[in-house]
């Protein structure tokens, strides 16, 4: 059984773009401050920053766990928002349901959901239409093979 060896949760407010991407920097600091391998921490930080954008863009609100043990890091949001009504659309590439103004901003490309998908080692996300979305992404430092 893996030892666990830090576990924070962050609160991250939708709709909030002025303080947007500062809970993923702190999860990247916290790996930075334990040591952990740089190109860890580029997928970590990857993970982080598209899951908050994604609350900050749609959800009302949401958590973000972190959890570092001894061979993982697991991160993991839960947000109270609207749901994805159709996960097998919302992980193509290119699909986005972003506004024009969350587009204007620079946000919206539709590569968020794929990108933490390709940044995890393990990946799932399970959502319901108008309760909200849950996203879990593990992210090995032991290499198994």
């Amino acid at each position: 059984m893996p030892e666990e060896l830090l576990r924070k949760t962050f609160e991250i407010q939708g709709w909030d773009f002025e303080n947007a991407g500062e809970r993923s920097a702190e999860v990247t600091t916290i790996l930075k401050d334990l040591d952990v391998d740089p190109n860890i921490i580029l997928r970590v930080g990857v993970v982080a920053f598209e899951a908050e954008m994604n609350v900050v863009m749609y959800a009302g609100r949401a958590t973000l766990t972190l959890v570092v043990t001894d061979d993982e890091i697991v991160v993991e949001v839960a947000d109270e928002g609207p749901g994805i009504a159709d996960i097998e659309l919302a992980m193509q590439p290119g699909y986005s349901t972003a506004s024009d103004e969350m587009r204007e901003m620079g946000f919206g490309y539709g590569l968020g959901l794929p990108n933490i998908k390709k940044n995890s080692d393990v990946f799932s996300l399970q959502s319901e239409v108008g309760r909200g979305t849950r996203l879990h992404s593990i992210i090995r430092l032991i290499s198994y093979g």
